[in-house]
């Protein structure tokens, strides 16, 4: 029997890209107003990230459980904001999560799955923060994984839908296609070279690092993907137009901003390849 094919409405497309580059418009004003109004947006994000967790692994009541969540990935995000290299975020972290599944196995609903949420939303929350505040050009460099980002979603939408084919994961998620795929993959490649390029910086490396992210960027959005095919979610929420929940348009960076900070944090690498803007 052939699969039936979700026809969306017209409004979703528009909505869609209206929504997006809002939301990108609010990310870059954010970026560039300082590592304090960074992190409150990031914030803001997460908070948002944290309750469509809960509402999507756990039945039952879990108002407390996304309480001492949310608590727990403002509060690293507050000690990393005051103090950038604060190692004792990511054992904020990883004490509330701790409560959190303890919290969940008293009341018997979703122990492990609901104690994922603060270190599934948070580690990279804190990631991205550091990334912005410690690097002396951290703002151009989130500048740069958010074009990576956005040009992995925007090349696998475009090249999925034109020129479809075989499917990538059709058990997790039967939308997503070997050449949306790849066409996220080109995309991200080109706009960083491009990027990086006019900041000055060595264009084919910062190719390489684009398709890196992408690769990364994909692999966030597949795991969300498991995530929502084990609890029989369509969409983590409905809050953005044309996008579904917050972590729906967010699942991509929460990944893709692991591995920024891995090397700029950890292996001290420079994503802007040379460029000094």
């Amino acid at each position: 029997m052939k699969a039936h094919r979700e026809v969306r409405p017209l409004s979703h497309w528009i909505a869609r890209p209206l929504f997006g580059v809002l939301l990108a418009a609010l990310a870059v004003e954010a970026d560039f107003g300082g590592p304090e109004y960074f992190a409150l947006f990031i914030g803001a994000g997460a908070a948002l990230g944290v309750r469509e967790w809960h509402r999507m692994v756990a039945s039952g009541p879990r108002l407390s459980e996304t309480l001492l969540s949310g608590a727990t990935v403002l509060a690293a995000l507050a000690v990393v904001t005051l103090w950038p290299g604060a190692w004792y975020a990511w054992a904020i972290i990883g004490l509330g999560a701790t409560l959190v599944v303890v919290l969940a196995a008293l009341r018997g609903h979703s122990a492990f799955w609901q104690g994922l949420g603060a270190v599934y939303i948070g580690v990279p929350a804190v990631a991205l923060v550091m990334s912005r505040a410690l690097p002396v050009n951290g703002a151009f460099l989130i500048i740069g994984l958010f074009l990576a980002v956005w040009a992995t979603d925007t090349g696998a939408l475009v090249a999925g839908k034109l020129i479809g084919g075989p499917k990538l994961a059709p058990v997790l998620s039967p939308n997503k296609t070997w050449s949306g795929t790849l066409g996220g993959i080109a995309a991200a490649a080109a706009v960083e070279a491009v990027y990086v390029g006019l900041l000055g910086g060595t264009a084919w490396r910062a190719a390489v690092y684009g398709a890196g992210l992408a690769i990364v960027a994909h692999a966030g959005d597949l795991f969300e993907s498991l995530v929502k095919r084990r609890f029989h979610r369509k969409d983590s929420g409905t809050m953005i137009p044309g996008h579904g929940g917050v972590l729906d348009r967010i699942d991509s960076m929460l990944a893709a901003a692991l591995g920024v900070a891995v090397m700029v944090l950890v292996f001290h690498a420079d994503p802007l390849f040379g460029a000094r803007p």
